[in-house]
């Protein structure tokens, strides 16, 4: 079976909401998401996550800003690229308040809190999925080569990307991609909501 890679559209949005809730719970009980949307009913958790992928305001969890993999006609991953410098903690403010999930300086402040001061130029990856079932058939290679593709057309030379401390699975496979880690930074409001100590850094130069 071979991997087709394509741009995602609005279509896509239950399929992208799917896979940004499965990598920020990523084997917690609960993730941003919950946090945000203040519920753990995955129903309406993808229910927001679909209107956050078609927001007017480009966050990070745009449709525009994925690739999808595609085998058979079917979806079966995802990633995520986007620049800081246009992606902004603005950028997604202002797309939750379109989705009216409003007054949550708190719960950002748990994403927000461990700051890498990251490069305005460099290219950030995120939301890299696939789904149970297709593992190790490179699914997620084939998405992270012609993203590094596109991205090297932009003029782009290094990329990074942020994983929880101690989520093994996720720090192995970015490894195994390519990544070494930059920088780890503990935070203490990050331990208390989601049980990780904190966050690493990543980085791969192409």
């Amino acid at each position: 079976m071979s991997i087709k890679i394509k741009q995602a559209s609005a279509k896509d949005s239950p399929f992208l909401a799917k896979m940004i809730l499965q990598s920020s719970r990523a084997g917690k009980k609960h993730g941003l998401f919950d946090l945000l949307f203040e519920t753990n009913d995955s129903n309406i958790i993808l229910q927001k996550l679909e209107q956050l992928t078609t927001t007017k305001s480009k966050s990070h969890c745009h449709y525009s800003n994925f690739l999808i993999a595609e085998m058979d006609g079917k979806s079966v991953g995802t990633l995520c690229s986007y620049e800081p410098r246009i992606a902004t903690k603005e950028t997604f403010i202002e797309a939750l308040a379109e989705i009216e999930c409003v007054d949550q300086e708190e719960s950002l402040e748990v994403l927000y809190g461990c700051d890498f001061a990251l490069n305005n130029r460099t290219l950030m990856f995120d939301f890299m999925e696939e789904l149970e079932g297709f593992l190790d058939v490179g699914v997620l290679k084939a998405l992270m080569q012609k993203s590094l593709l596109t991205a090297r057309l932009k003029g782009y030379r290094i990329a990074q990307t942020i994983v929880e401390i101690g989520s093994l699975e996720s720090q192995l496979l970015y490894k195994k991609l390519g990544f070494t880690e930059v920088k780890q930074l503990e935070c203490e409001l990050y331990k208390e909501k989601f049980g990780r100590v904190g966050l690493s850094l990543m980085a791969i130069k192409f």
